[in-house]
């Protein structure tokens, strides 16, 4: 269910905005609610599977796995991985500090809207990142024919990162990614 969450909200990183902070205490001072990100792993301190010689939260550490297979199944797909040209060349040509950069910013976008308090989103805007005017990485402007394949894309990241394809929270997914389809397609 941890993934299923997560994944609703990964979506949001495609073609949102920030989301809204963690709750905080009530007045009659009983402890917060746990944040999403609290549920994920929170700020529980792992081997990072990837530099084993560091640590991480393991909610980013969760985070980080299911931003990195959308990208990856984004990144296979013809129909729209001709938006990232600069960053499928970079990696052809074996340099991954695009991809590095790309897993970096959208895992500190999802940790902060999901209430992690101790990292930050420095990267753009998600309306600035897909406007080619804006953002000299983006190649064109999304039409409404690409973010439906940009869905299909994360339900198969998903599904890659062991969200079974069939669980019905991916219809909360689907609500999510409609409501802010305008801010990624400006064609």
């Amino acid at each position: 269910m941890k993934k299923i969450t997560l994944f609703a909200l990964v979506v949001t990183l495609g073609c949102t905005v920030m989301l809204t902070p963690s709750c905080s205490k009530s007045n009659n001072d009983s402890p917060a609610t746990p944040t999403l990100y609290d549920s994920l792993g929170g700020t529980v301190m792992v081997t990072d599977p990837a530099n084993t010689s560091t640590k991480m939260e393991a909610g980013r550490l969760l985070i980080r796995n299911i931003v990195d297979s959308s990208i990856f199944v984004i990144a296979a797909d013809n129909k729209i991985n001709g938006f990232f040209k600069v960053l499928l060349a970079e990696v052809t040509n074996g340099n991954t500090s695009g991809f590095a950069a790309l897993s970096k910013n959208l895992t500190d976008f999802v940790c902060v809207g999901t209430g992690a308090k101790s990292i930050t989103y420095g990267g753009k805007s998600m309306k600035a990142a897909h406007d080619p005017a804006q953002n000299s990485r983006m190649n064109g402007k999304a039409a409404n024919a690409d973010m439906d394949q940009f869905e299909v894309d994360l339900v198969a990241g998903a599904k890659k990162a062991g969200v079974p394809a069939d669980n019905p929270a991916l219809a909360s997914v689907a609500r999510i990614v409609e409501s802010l389809r305008s801010v990624v397609v400006q064609q």
